[in-house]
């Protein structure tokens, strides 16, 4: 029970970056029908629970030339996206963010971005002798979760808002990003 309680909360922690990322690419209305919501909240849990597992894989060899960049290579992946948002939200030639967030290259991007600290979480459960499978797979759960509340939220408030709000979708990205490194260097 209490290696559960443990999982659901670290699990919890992983997944608000998941959370945040999605109400952000919500408001973007690219990803609105169901099948793309749940390929793109897949696979942030994939890559949650699969990063968990390629931290403790890891070991601590690895792990120190990992923490020297992870923080800033997350930064530039979510800050390249909601960059590219913002620009979109304010020009008026276009629409929306062009790029579907739910399909290839974007998809990988948003992926990875969000499940950098999951390494470092399993690289820690390594450490601590945690039963990294089951944990692994409460956090890919919990992260999918989060992802469709964190879309469907985000595609009503771009609804009632309306194409500004994929301005307020890429400062969440930013956000995100800087909140990371700003972590990692405290």
């Amino acid at each position: 029970m209490n290696t559960l309680i443990t999982a659901f909360l670290i699990a919890i922690g992983l997944a608000m970056d998941c959370f945040a990322v999605s109400v952000g690419v919500g408001t973007g209305q690219q990803v609105t029908d169901r099948r793309s919501q749940l390929r793109l909240a897949f696979h942030f849990g994939l890559f949650q629970g699969g990063m968990t597992l390629l931290g403790w894989l890891a070991g601590t060899t690895i792990a120190s030339y990992i923490s020297k960049f992870d923080h800033w290579l997350a930064l530039g992946l979510l800050g390249y996206v909601g960059i590219s948002m913002i620009h979109n939200g304010f020009n008026k030639n276009r629409e929306r963010f062009t790029m579907n967030p739910s399909k290839g290259r974007m998809m990988v991007v948003l992926s990875v971005a969000t499940s950098i600290d999951a390494m470092a979480v399993g690289l820690s459960m390594a450490m601590i002798d945690t039963p990294v499978v089951f944990a692994s797979i409460v956090i890919a759960v919990v992260s999918f979760a989060l992802s469709i509340f964190g879309l469907t939220a985000g595609e009503k408030l771009g609804e009632i808002v309306g194409k500004r709000m994929e301005i307020v979708g890429g400062l969440i990205l930013i956000f995100i990003g800087v909140r990371i490194v700003v972590t990692h260097l405290t």
